[in-house]
């Protein structure tokens, strides 16, 4: 075993976390496209937007539920095979929806697409974080853009390939998927050098200000985290899921036009997320968490009365301010318990992927019952919830 090559407690694995940035890009491609994919589904399987918030929300709960076990699975156990796993499983529903003919078999499918996410989030963050340096928040937005850019590329794909040559088409990505498998082998080797300071992570700084936390204090800032993740992620649900729509009923645009604002608008949240991390780092997360989700309801309120170059206009900063919030988030969270990281990352990234599922399904009965123009008036207001953020503690290391 080569030591030299063990990076955890000095300088960033930067090859690493570009690694673990390329697996990220690929799992979230693979689930924007499926997202993207609705309007084909909805029309080639004459489903309802409730049956379409149910695809949804199975992909989420699947996505979601699994993640804290296996983050604290991944703590007591490291192997290096993990987030081929996730992959394959990815690969295994990509396969199963392409060639779907029916609301229950691609619900199926997309249970297998969401459990591949469940596995390769909570590892490839508490990789991460090991391979971080101790830049945390540098190290997370290296992670995290990796994803936004691959879940800004997927309504692309969908415009390319999926929306002019049907839902069949599919199973091209899937093939796209056996080259994802093969781009973690350096990631697996480098666990298998590193096998040691994997068990022993995570250390516990000394001088980490989260000891002057008390046990109920650490408790309720994770309360006011959870509330921020609800604000965020409900209002993420209505573009990620319905944007698509609502361009095309409200202004008369194509399929491919409406996936290809919507790729303007994931983008935005990709150059966000970039900046969310290192900005957490120099300034203080709780900042850039409350600056982040609150300074986006301005645009939130007046996107359901703008024309069409407005709304997207409003949903591009929307993407570019609120996405920066969550390796904030996230990064705060480790830090409370930095003991646990896995769990922390499984947690959140879970939560994020629940309350996102639970809003699709809830969004698109509102959708069905009253348009979904309501859908953007009610959704509007989440933002204003980032005002909690402003009694997060300061936790920076002094």
């Amino acid at each position: 075993m080569r030591k030299t090559k063990t990076r955890a407690p000095g300088a960033p694995s930067i090859a690493i976390l570009l690694s673990l940035s390329v697996a990220h890009f690929f799992n979230d491609a693979f689930q924007s496209l499926v997202s993207a994919a609705y309007p084909v589904l909805k029309e080639g399987l004459s489903l309802t937007f409730t049956q379409v918030g149910f695809i949804a929300l199975t992909y989420q709960l699947c996505a979601s539920l699994p993640q804290p076990v296996f983050g604290t699975l991944f703590d007591k156990h490291p192997r290096p095979w993990y987030l081929t796993a996730g992959t394959l499983s990815t690969m295994t529903g990509l396969v199963l929806l392409s060639l779907s003919g029916s609301l229950h078999p691609a619900m199926l499918a997309v249970a297998f697409i969401g459990l591949g996410s469940s596995i390769i989030h909570p590892e490839a963050s508490r990789l991460t974080h090991v391979a971080s340096g101790g830049r945390h928040g540098l190290a997370q937005s290296i992670f995290q853009v990796g994803g936004n850019l691959g879940g800004s590329i997927g309504p692309l794909l969908a415009a390319a390939v999926i929306a002019p040559y049907g839902q069949r088409y599919l199973l091209v990505f899937a093939g796209v998927a056996i080259i994802a498998a093969i781009t973690k082998r350096p990631i697996a080797r480098w666990c298998r050098e590193n096998r040691d300071a994997l068990r022993a992570r995570p250390v516990v700084p000394v001088a980490s200000s989260r000891h002057a936390l008390s046990r109920r204090r650490v408790v309720v800032t994770l309360g006011i985290l959870l509330v921020l993740i609800f604000s965020k992620y409900v209002y993420t649900a209505s573009l990620t899921n319905f944007y698509t729509f609502y361009l095309i009923e409200k202004f008369g645009v194509t399929t491919g036009q409406s996936q290809i604002f919507l790729f303007a608008y994931l983008f935005a949240t990709a150059a966000g997320t970039l900046l969310g991390g290192p900005l957490g780092d120099r300034f203080g997360r709780d900042r850039v968490i409350w600056i982040s989700i609150l300074g986006t309801a301005p645009f939130s309120l007046l996107m359901p009365h703008l024309g069409l170059a407005g709304t997207c206009a409003a949903s591009v900063l929307v993407g570019l301010i609120l996405s920066s919030a969550f390796p904030a988030i996230l990064v705060y969270a480790q830090e409370l318990l930095p003991t646990r990281v896995g769990l922390i990352s499984g947690l959140f990234f879970g939560l994020a992927f629940g309350i996102a599922g639970v809003a699709a399904a809830v969004l698109g009965n509102v959708a069905d019952a009253s348009g979904l123009a309501r859908v953007y008036d009610l959704c509007a207001y989440m933002p204003l919830l980032g005002a909690v953020a402003i009694f997060l503690p300061d936790i920076r290391r002094g």
